[in-house]
């Protein structure tokens, strides 16, 4: 029997980062200047979350990533990262969540017509609000927040919420591309919230950005219906593939330098001269 061409037990890469676009440049860069194309496991840690629960990004990468999905005819980052959370209906539902539920509940439908190959087994948010069976008619994260608002120091193995349904994705068929997130869980801290993902796979191309950015928005939410800050995301993937784009492939350029302009230390600050210097300059 051929053995796999990769080491039987690897080690867990683990990347801190201050952003998702630190976090993804990153992974990037350590599969662009390393053998193979995957990592297995990954784990990324990511801070640096403001108080306003926005999300920061690194335009460049941002742009680099994007222009480079439109131009192999991928859904762009916006678009992966809205199958976990629809971060556009939250604007429009103004801070109201059960607007934003009834949003979705609403669009759905056309989600999985528009595009019945993909999204015929669901979507991440679909699953982790319209689950088919459990308390709140399925819908888990309204769960997960109204036992977080009915008392304290409810048991915190209670802040988790599933995607993955062996009813349903237990299949034998050779290739699937829903659902790799298995699961998320919240926990909340004296700091803020720390929220935690699981992927079984990941595809570092064209989905791992999307990824990260939607799990981030996704953790905001809770954190600000929580009524706390979001401190920090943890992400594990038990396999990290960079497929479906050669890593020689000159189109990647634009990317890896982005890439690598964010991961590059700041600029050390130019020290000007305190004036008694410079006036003893001028004397001299």
């Amino acid at each position: 029997m051929t053995k796999p061409d990769r080491p039987d037990n690897p080690e867990p890469l683990m990347i801190t980062a201050k952003s998702i676009s630190e976090a993804y440049s990153r992974t990037l860069l350590h599969i662009m200047e390393h053998p193979g194309n995957e990592i297995a496991p990954l784990v990324l840690t990511i801070d640096g979350f403001g108080e306003g629960y926005d999300v920061p990004e690194d335009p460049r990468v941002r742009t680099a990533l994007d222009a480079l999905l439109g131009s192999k005819k991928k859904r762009d980052v916006e678009d992966v990262a809205h199958t976990i959370f629809p971060q556009r209906f939250w604007t429009m539902a103004q801070g109201d969540r059960a607007k934003l539920f009834e949003f979705y509940k609403m669009a759905f439908p056309f989600y999985r017509a528009r595009n019945p190959k993909a999204n015929g087994k669901g979507l991440y948010f679909e699953r982790l609000m319209m689950y088919g069976r459990g308390p709140c008619d399925g819908n888990q994260l309204e769960w997960i927040l109204s036992q977080y608002d009915s008392r304290p120091g409810v048991r915190r193995s209670m802040w988790q919420a599933t995607t993955f349904d062996p009813a349903r994705d237990h299949s034998a068929t050779a290739q699937l591309g829903f659902p790799c997130l298995q699961h998320v869980s919240f926990v909340p801290t004296k700091a803020g919230l720390v929220a935690n993902a699981f992927y079984a796979t990941q595809q570092l191309f064209d989905k791992a950005y999307g990824n990260y950015l939607g799990l981030a928005q996704l953790a905001a939410f809770m954190a600000h219906e929580m009524g706390i800050p979001l401190t920090r995301l943890n992400v594990t993937i038990g396999v990290a593939k960079l497929e479906r784009i050669s890593k020689t492939d000159s189109a990647m350029k634009p990317l890896i330098e982005a890439a690598r302009a964010c991961v590059a230390p700041p600029a050390p600050a130019t020290q000007r001269p305190s004036p008694s210097l410079r006036l003893a300059a001028q004397r001299a």
